[in-house]
């Protein structure tokens, strides 16, 4: 049986006469779940080399090393998409998705998807990794996005989420120029009852925090936005912006047409047509990394169409209103 990089805890003096099954969960956050896969597993928990049970007493300088067996997401297709590798090691990638791509397979996308380019990278590179994402952005948002490669990992990055430990970044393009020019956006969201597939602001809905600061603006038409999410719902940044008034350009959702009352500002319709989708951009991560316990921070750079954008609006404000 192949297994994924173990993962090693050296004991530290303090935990003497401590049981294994107490370090591995309250020092490594091990869930009950993984421990029950784990013990299952040939050569899954050892101690120094020796296979030991979870009801054994560790000693200070033991080195305790925990495998899980290799899995395959044997029901997706490999394909020789492009992928733009921010950063991989044995425990995750971090990849720079293009805009208008899915990231899972869904019924009717069952090729073209970010799973079957990172499917086919692994496969290309011998790696037998099961497809994990720790999060999604939306088929239209470029950006960072991490995949976890194996269990653990996976299982502790998600509680990191969870705990609003994952710091996300995103860049937006909006219309009209934010008064006050940064601040929090704390305002429930859910489904829209009339249209499923749309997200409101509702006071019955899911807590919604999203916290915003006005990069720069271009004359009164437009801003550049940066965002961070405190929590994580379906069209957050979308839904949010809109709700101060002030949606993101390209946005056929949640855009100009949808307001009552638009920005008051010359407003110019070949931007939305310039960026051809909503202009937002998931644009830094930054978590502690299960591997290490260290802090990790990744940036994936504009993309050439949100690059486009911003010279466009730069010449409208170097060009007078």
């Amino acid at each position: 049986m192949d297994y994924y990089e173990a993962l090693r805890y050296t004991i530290r003096p303090e935990e003497e006469g401590m049981l294994l099954k107490t370090v591995l969960m309250n020092r490594l956050g091990v869930s009950r779940k993984l421990l029950s896969r784990v013990k299952q597993t040939e050569q899954g928990l050892t101690i120094n080399g020796e296979r030991v049970y979870t009801t054994v007493r560790v000693r200070a300088g033991d080195l305790v090393e925990l495998r899980m067996a290799e899995e395959e997401s044997d029901d997706i297709l490999p394909e020789a998409i492009p992928l733009n590798i921010l950063y991989e090691d044995d425990h995750l990638l971090i990849v720079n998705k293009p805009a208008g791509q899915i990231v899972h397979p869904t019924h009717g996308h069952y090729t073209g998807t970010l799973a079957n380019a990172v499917v086919h990278h692994w496969r290309l590179n011998g790696v037998k990794v099961r497809f994990r994402p720790i999060h999604r952005l939306d088929q239209d948002t470029s950006g960072a996005l991490c995949i976890a490669k194996n269990p653990y990992v996976h299982q502790q990055l998600s509680e990191q989420l969870q705990a609003g430990q994952v710091d996300k970044e995103y860049v937006a393009f909006v219309h009209g120029t934010l008064n006050p020019v940064e601040g929090t956006v704390d305002a429930p969201i859910d489904r829209d009852p009339e249209h499923p597939h749309i997200r409101i602001v509702t006071p019955a809905g899911y807590p919604s925090v999203t916290h915003y600061a006005m990069e720069r603006s271009y004359g009164r038409a437009a801003s550049k936005v940066r965002l961070r999410l405190e929590t994580g719902r379906t069209h957050q940044i979308r839904v949010h912006m809109r709700y101060l008034g002030h949606p993101l350009i390209g946005d056929a959702m949640y855009g100009l047409d949808s307001l009552t009352e638009p920005p008051a500002a010359v407003m110019n319709p070949g931007w939305d047509a310039q960026v051809g989708r909503h202009a937002l951009h998931a644009a830094r991560l930054a978590f502690t990394h299960p591997g290490t316990q260290r802090p990790v921070e990744f940036h994936a750079p504009l993309p050439n169409d949100l690059l486009g954008l911003e010279r466009l609006l730069e010449q409208r404000t170097t060009g007078g209103e």
